[in-house]
């Protein structure tokens, strides 16, 4: 069978120029590379690093809380606390507002830690993209904000 003489070829998707692909293995590509810095210099894998960096921002927070800043799921947040509360790190306190769940907050260990690794954290920001200027970065953080808006919206189900 034939196809009819006015239809077009169906699209064909080349991953390379796919975006969801391309925001993929950049954002992999940045923190492959800076997870390698963390885990040499300081035993500390991402999610670590991550739940470390939320919480000397918020002071302290619940592991549901740091699931839905950072977008990474229960059991990856529940493990990188238990790492850190065993290393000392952390500390997991019962939170009065919600008997379900836990507050947890940088020990001395904890914000020692976090100010020996917040320096290096922007250099490395520095170094992957000190060729861009102000305004290019300025519209990337635009554009990466619109498409977690737009993927949000696509999914209300999701929270930011």
């Amino acid at each position: 069978m034939s196809e009819p003489a006015n239809s077009l070829p169906a699209p064909r998707l080349r991953l390379d120029e796919f975006l969801p692909y391309r925001l993929s293995f950049t954002s992999n590509l940045v923190s492959g590379t800076i997870a390698r810095a963390y885990e040499a210099l300081f035993g500390l894998r991402i999610p670590e690093w991550r739940l470390i960096a939320v919480i000397a921002e918020a002071g302290q927070a619940t592991q549901q809380a740091i699931g839905a800043r950072t977008r990474m799921d229960k059991v990856t947040v529940s493990r990188a606390a238990a790492a850190l509360v065993e290393r000392g790190v952390l500390t997991r306190q019962a939170n009065d507002a919600d008997k379900r769940s836990h507050l947890l907050a940088l020990t001395e260990e904890g914000r020692a830690l976090h100010a020996r690794i917040a320096p290096m954290a922007l250099e490395w920001e520095a170094r992957i993209f000190g060729e861009f200027t102000s305004e290019e970065l300025a519209v990337l953080m635009r554009l990466l904000r619109r498409i977690d808006a737009a993927t949000l919206a696509s999914h209300p189900s999701e929270k930011a």
